[in-house]
């Protein structure tokens, strides 16, 4: 069994055994679709409104992707600079403390009221805040672990700040980089549809969960709970991907 199949074919195997003993919980006990449906409804569901929750996804995957691209690029360039200059440091540092725990409940309604109801801007920007705080934490911490030997031997070499930057620093932190990466991809999404439940355009899927929540459709609901399950599975795959190709076309 090659390396792939022993990675892949454990999470496989166990998700279709949890998928197995739900629907028969769910048939032997009787439970109520109000409590839990069972994976056929909900695998019924999900094949009726196909078309809606690629519709749907589409939306709410662009705003996580706005949100991760400017909340990243940020995050990376300001640490670049905090970094780099130890007063910087010391004033961002606590402003990023405080970004990490401004809660999306009251930051999204505020937003709304700013740019619109009617703008997706408002999912977009809470996106990138939640984007922000990892990048710029990960990629500054990675910006610190240049060894001073290493910075010796840049001085020694009469090596400008730029050059030290890009052939010592930034290799050494690009490991780090790629974790912030990692982990605001999947937060970009979650923070993208929770921003959706509090107002703004129709059309994410964070809205048609709670419209069918509303509606009393669970089957439904959940069917777009999977999407959302789904497309942040994209979005982290994607950045490992990334991370993977960026790792091996490294110099030695």
């Amino acid at each position: 069994m090659n390396l792939v199949a022993r990675r892949v074919l454990p999470p496989v195997v166990l998700g279709v055994v949890a998928l197995v003993i739900w629907q028969a919980t769910v048939t032997v006990l009787a439970i109520p679709e109000l409590v839990l449906p069972s994976p056929s409804a909900i695998l019924a569901e999900t094949l009726a409104y196909l078309p809606v929750l690629v519709s749907a996804a589409l939306v709410t995957g662009w705003n996580a992707l706005v949100g991760l691209v400017i909340g990243s690029v940020l995050g990376i360039a300001l640490a670049l600079v905090a970094a780099n200059a130890r007063v910087f440091d010391e004033l961002t540092v606590p402003l990023v403390a405080a970004l990490a725990v401004i809660p999306i409940v009251a930051l999204a309604p505020v937003l709304y009221t700013m740019f619109g109801a009617d703008l997706q801007s408002a999912r977009q920007v809470v996106a990138g805040i939640s984007v922000f705080v990892p990048v710029f934490l990960n990629t500054l911490r990675g910006l610190r672990q240049t060894r001073p030997v290493h910075r010796d031997l840049m001085r020694a070499y009469a090596a400008t700040r730029r050059q030290a930057m890009r052939t010592v620093t930034l290799p050494t932190a690009r490991p780090f980089i790629f974790t912030g990466l990692r982990i605001a991809s999947s937060l970009s999404v979650i923070a993208a549809l929770v921003a959706e439940y509090f107002g703004g355009p129709r059309g994410g899927l964070g809205t048609f969960i709670t419209a069918s929540v509303a509606g009393s459709d669970y089957a439904r609901a959940w069917s777009y709970v999977l999407a959302s399950i789904v497309l942040g599975l994209i979005f982290y795959l994607a950045a490992l991907a990334v991370e993977t190709l960026a790792l091996r076309r490294r110099p030695a």
